[in-house]
Parts: structure tokens; C-alpha cells; sequence
């Protein structure tokens, strides 16, 4: 997989596109909640911390499915916002985990999301060469 740049469009950080070899297997993964293992709500009120666990619980999951974090080709982060600061606290944190592997994320404030007390889900999509 490759993380393709552009020089004709605003810096960003985060790459424009994601180029994935032939031959790769996708993963398309359910949107990580801030669960943790008994079902309830981490970090209930705090968008960094639940950003933290939706992380963990990704990485867990693609774990599972055979993959890492740098098999990731992009993200779609949600947040439950009600300023651009809430949607900027939550990137920082998703930025700071990926480092250097920036993939193309997109970064969305929504007005609710499905479990009580959640403020953050991040969707991903994965490819693994078979």
C-alpha cells in the first residue's frame, strides 16, 4: 500500500489517497465504539479519551482480522460535536496514533451516535496482502 500526495491541493495532514496492491484483501471495518469488554461506555463526557479506546478497540479488531494499524487505507472519524475544538481534540488523538501513517481520513461531526454516553466511532478500511 501507498499514500499518495498532491502538490496541486492544500496541505493537509493526512494523505489525499491510498493506493492498495493488487491482490490485497479488504477489510472493511465496523465502526470502533469506546466500549469496553463488559459492553458500558468508556470515558463518558471526555472525546480524547473515548477517541483513545475506539483506537484500542480497532487495533483489536484488526488483530483479529490478520491486520495492523498500517494496513489501515483510510478512516472516517465521527464525533458527536458541538464546536470544531471537539472535532480537533478527537483528530489529535487519531492523528497522534497513526504518526507517520497518515492515511486519507475524513472527519465528521455528527449530533448523535448509537450507544449511551458515545461521542466518537471511527470506521476504517484495511488491506492485507494475501
Amino acid at each position: 500500500m501507498s499514500l499518495l500526495r498532491s502538490g496541486s491541493l492544500a496541505e493537509a495532514p493526512y494523505a489525499y489517497a491510498a493506493s492498495v496492491p493488487g491482490g490485497s484483501r479488504l477489510l472493511f471495518m465496523a465502526g470502533a465504539c469506546p466500549l469496553r469488554p463488559d459492553g458500558s461506555t468508556a470515558g463518558a463526557g471526555d472525546r480524547g479519551e473515548q477517541a483513545r479506546v475506539c483506537l484500542d478497540n480497532l487495533v483489536q479488531a484488526l488483530d483479529d482480522a490478520g491486520a495492523e494499524l498500517t494496513d489501515v487505507v483510510s478512516t472516517r472519524v465521527l464525533v458527536v460535536a458541538e464546536t470544531r475544538a471537539d472535532l480537533v481534540a478527537v483528530w489529535d488523538v487519531v492523528s497522534e496514533r497513526f504518526g507517520a501513517h497518515d492515511v486519507p481520513s475524513t472527519l465528521v461531526g455528527v449530533s448523535l451516535l448509537g450507544y449511551p454516553d458515545q461521542l466518537v466511532e471511527i470506521e476504517a478500511v484495511a488491506a492485507v496482502a494475501d
